[in-house]
């Protein structure tokens, strides 16, 4: 009898981070490892609501330690955080931390799940999330996943009891969390899902509580914890040479846009999980209990269990191949099994296993990064065998074309076989994206259309091989993504995803032009070819009153990957006006405003993008004094470029080459988002900073994060300054000026409460909650059912010069063009400059 096994080859634990699309070999104690996980057939979903929320100690001790098929329902992608080490922000810092995720879950052995929801920001209660979110629209991506992932237990990172005390998010995540966990079982609930999946019903569900929730360590220990569990997810693991909490470090810290690499700790540490509803454990210790986790479970498994458990118990760490027989014997019983759930996750890990234990190499590279629909492409196959197993390669086909060669071939212990297939792409191929990109959405929420790409981490790749490989009267096929590989003199091999691309992108660099007049600009417009010889024209589609001097441009670019740079003369509105203008390409036919953006770090595979070249276009009627001005670059973001769009000249300046006297050139100096956070040589040269105030300079500092710098930074302000997590989130929230006869709102721009309309996610953070009497506080606002908070804009005269300290978000607001926000950062650029600024009625 012959047996045609399909799978799809994974990872469990990789060794080479730096190069996360790098195929991963296994050694014997791995491979091991994994054996024991496949003997345990129960199954953990952990829920929360942003990347870096996940317990990685947690998931890394069910995956590692419980050997529990162990997975993160991650709500959102956290597209509205920051960004430490790039630029990347919105819809691509959900794409970057997509992919810190599962670089995470490859690092702790888990598997990773999203909803649609997208992160429009803080929020400070459920009521106003689920609201924003769509309530009934999430709540049906969790039943998917549950119905999908079938969870003996489910544990919530966060208490669903306790609205308004942490992040609307984070007690969201677990109101849904809880909800979902009736809801799944019922055929009446979302019941166009069962098209695809099948009810299910978890057996328990528990909160990851700790200290933190009780606020503080004190409290917690005099808890009640008669309804806790407590696990010790210190272990240390022989087979894998690390302890589990150095395993979790390790993870949380590929979460590098947000600040999280850590320090690894070893030694004994309690986790508690309390228990919510469900089956309740007898054993409190053991959140399987009562759950048969054995081959058992499943009818026709006792069979199986019976070669598998003998094989853990007397593994050949040696030669693993020597237990390849029992594998494929196993591995054809299971194709017996009338349960397809279990069938489809066991002959998964088991087909890899065999793969394992034969050190079975099989590649499939590209000669080429990316290809376009209809283009050609060669791919180039590698298959080694590297254990002394009778095993021949049958075929490979490259889905989902036609393309295939049937070698026939028996691999000879570690001989490499090389060879080439030539293939069509399918012209109706989607491009490269991802998927939740795809079409517009909402405030609250990504828009998806296909059932079965909700709650999956990525797109699927466009190509994959099909290795037909015989091992005896067994024959398995393996897929794997068809991949692109090279080698860089400072980095060796590199792998990273094949990608189908247009054959070009356009784009606008500047993702929003100001005008500060009625004169026109001249917009460069950027074509980039992914293909060779590529001809066609360039048009732009603007809003009504603004006025391109020419309909379209011809372009024709020879080489893939060259760009070519065509100018458009562009002409405002007399009078101030906000629109949009849209590139459009005209090739072959085919219409394509579309433009590439890549994310390229060495911890993550590097990512395609296409987004919507469309850019902000505003005509703004404001006024400025001074021209030059220093800014030191904290965080990341794009002030520096948003204040050139007004006709200032802004220069980088370094923070070790401030001196005495370096800055005296400068109209004024800002700081950027952050930097008393990340910028340690600030420390270092704060006093010339406020010298530079002293002698008639205007220092703008923008937010911080509270609590997260060296003792040196606790006086950033020559006068006391107590930062707080103050913020107001509506960016709609009233806005009062409570200093109406302040320079600062009144030259050269007059402020007003219309200044205030159209902010985006927010109108600021981490205000300041105590200031001296030096400080003018100039604006009041609030969230609603909340204290005003007069925090947000503070100026205080120092010498001849002002300081200013603003938690107001304009990193957010400038790039997003909104013109309030413009003017009066124009304002407290300008500050001085002209007449002096008259005392304001309320001081404090």
């Amino acid at each position: 009898m012959r047996y045609l096994l399909v799978f799809i080859v994974g990872i469990l634990f990789s060794r080479n981070i730096a190069h996360a699309q790098a195929p991963v070999q296994y050694n014997s104690s791995e491979i091991y490892h994994s054996l024991q996980k496949l003997n345990f057939l129960g199954s953990a979903l952990y829920v929360a609501a942003h990347p870096d929320d996940e317990n990685t100690r947690l998931i890394s001790y069910l995956s590692n330690e419980v050997k529990a098929r162990t997975a993160y329902l991650s709500l959102t992608r956290g597209d509205g955080g920051q960004n430490l080490i790039g630029p990347e922000l919105r819809e691509l810092l959900g794409v970057l931390r997509t992919q810190e995720l599962l670089a995470a879950r490859r690092v702790d052995g888990g598997e990773q799940f999203f909803s649609r929801a997208n992160d429009f920001g803080y929020s400070k209660h459920p009521d106003e999330t689920l609201k924003i979110w769509n309530k009934e629209a999430v709540l049906g991506d969790v039943v998917w996943a549950i119905r999908n992932f079938k969870p003996d237990v489910i544990i919530n990172r966060f208490d669903h009891r306790s609205p308004g005390s942490t992040h609307g998010h984070h007690t969201s995540s677990a109101i849904l969390s809880v909800e979902a966990f009736d809801l799944a079982s019922d055929p009446d609930a979302y019941s166009e899902q069962l098209k695809y999946t099948g009810v299910w019903q978890p057996k328990r569900i528990f909160f990851n509580t700790s200290w933190w929730f009780y606020g503080s360590e004190e409290k917690f220990k005099k808890a009640d914890k008669s309804n806790m569990s407590s696990l010790d997810i210190g272990v240390y693991y022989p087979t894998l040479g690390r302890s589990n909490n150095e395993i979790a470090a390790l993870a949380s810290s590929q979460h590098l846009c947000q600040g999280f690499g850590r320090l690894s700790t070893r030694g004994s540490e309690n986790e508690y999980i309390e228990f919510l509803k469900g089956e309740r454990p007898k054993d409190r210790n053991n959140i399987f209990d009562g759950i048969d986790t054995s081959w058992s479970r499943i009818e026709g498994g006792e069979a199986i269990g019976a070669i598998l458990y003998p094989i853990e118990k007397n593994f050949n760490f040696k030669d693993p191949s020597q237990h390849l027989p029992q594998f494929l014997e196993a591995y054809a019983l299971l194709q017996t099994l009338n349960d397809e759930h279990w069938k489809k996750l066991k002959s998964k890990e088991l087909g890899k296993l065999i793969a394992q234990v034969t050190g079975l190499y099989l590649e499939a590279s590209a000669s080429t990064p990316s290809g376009n629909p209809g283009s050609d492409i060669k791919v180039s196959i590698e298959a080694i065998n590297r254990s002394g197993a009778q095993i021949r390669l049958k075929s490979v086909g490259i889905s989902p074309t036609e393309a295939q060669i049937r070698p026939a071939a028996p691999l000879a212990p570690n001989k490499r076989n090389n060879f080439e297939i030539a293939l069509e792409i399918p012209p109706n191929t989607p491009y490269t994206n991802a998927y939740w990109l795809n079409e517009r959405g909402s405030l609250g929420m990504y828009k998806v259309s296909d059932q079965t790409l909700i709650g999956k981490p990525e797109t699927p790749r466009a190509l994959y091989a099909r290795f037909e490989v015989e091992f005896g009267e067994h024959t398995l096929v393996f897929e794997k993504p068809v991949k692109y590989r090279f080698a860089r003199p400072d980095k060796g091999e590199i792998f990273q995803p094949f990608e189908v691309l247009p054959e070009a992108t356009v784009a606008i660099s500047d993702k929003v032009l100001i005008y500060a007049d009625d004169q026109p600009k001249k917009i460069p417009v950027t074509v980039t070819a992914h293909a060779d010889n590529v001809k066609g024209s360039v048009r732009l589609q603007a809003s009504e009153g603004w006025i391109a001097d020419t309909d379209l441009q011809s372009f024709e670019i020879a080489k893939k990957g060259d760009s070519q740079t065509l100018y458009f003369h562009l002409t405002p509105p007399p009078n101030e006006n906000q629109g949009t203008l849209t590139p459009v390409l005209d090739l072959n036919g085919k219409s394509i405003d579309k433009e590439l953006v890549t994310i390229d770090y060495d911890h993550i595979p590097k990512q395609s993008v296409l987004l919507p070249s469309e850019v902000k276009v505003v005509r703004l009627n404001i006024q400025k004094t001074g021209e030059h001005i220093g800014y030191i670059a904290g965080a990341g973001d794009k002030v520096p470029e948003s204040l050139k769009q007004i006709g200032y000249a802004v220069h980088t300046v370094a923070p070790e080459t401030i001196s005495e006297g370096s800055l005296d050139a400068y109209d004024a100096v800002v700081v950027g988002i952050r930097a008393y956070n990340v910028v340690d040589e600030l420390k270092f040269k704060q006093r010339y900073l406020f010298d530079y105030v002293k002698k008639g300079g205007n220092l703008i500092i923008q937010y911080n994060t509270a609590g997260r710098w060296a003792k040196q930074f606790e006086n950033i302000a020559p006068y006391p300054l107590t930062l707080s997590r103050d913020r107001v989130t509506d960016e709609n929230s009233e806005v009062e000026i409570i200093s109406p006869r302040h320079a600062l709102v009144n030259t050269p721009n007059r402020i007003t409460q219309s200044d205030f309309d159209g902010w985006v996610q927010e109108r600021g953070l981490y205000f300041p909650n105590g200031w001296a009497k030096e400080f003018t506080p100039i604006l009041s606002m609030k969230d609603p059912g909340e204290k005003a908070k007069k925090g947000s804009l503070l100026v205080a005269p120092y010498g001849k010069g002002y300081y200013i300290y603003t938690g107001l978000s304009f990193f957010r607001e400038l790039p997003a063009g909104v013109p309030g926000a413009y003017k009066l950062f124009a304002n407290m650029l300008s500050l001085g400059k002209n007449d002096a600024p008259e005392q304001p009625d309320i001081k404090g």
